[in-house]
């Protein structure tokens, strides 16, 4: 086993791990702005992390293209997705004014 096989392994683990502790988040927090957070940071890092590791074990073959694709297309859709739920959320849920400290996007005529 040579070194770049381990550190494969681990960057494709560690992923593993992030993306699993992302799917128990989703599952297991309360309300739609602490899953959006779940679901966007540590799932976007593990599969970095896994790609990462999938192109260290496919170095010299083609598909490290269509990896790195992958993690650009995700790196740049992640964060979008993620504005437009937690826009969504926020309006859905505007009786819950006690969920955030302070509320940048209340509208100043309501009291």
């Amino acid at each position: 086993m040579n070194l770049w096989h381990v550190l494969a392994g681990i960057l494709i683990l560690s992923g593993s791990t992030l993306a699993l502790t992302a799917a128990i988040g989703i599952v297991r927090f309360p309300d739609t702005l602490t899953r959006m957070h779940a679901a966007t940071k540590p799932q976007v890092i593990g599969l970095i992390l896994v790609l990462a590791g999938a192109s260290i074990q496919l170095r010299g073959h083609g598909n490290i293209w269509t990896l790195a694709l992958v993690g650009v297309f995700t790196l740049l859709t992640a964060p979008v997705i993620a504005h437009l739920i937690g826009r969504t959320a926020y309006r859905e849920q505007r009786d819950r004014d006690g969920l955030l400290r302070v509320n940048e996007l209340r509208d100043d005529d309501v009291e």
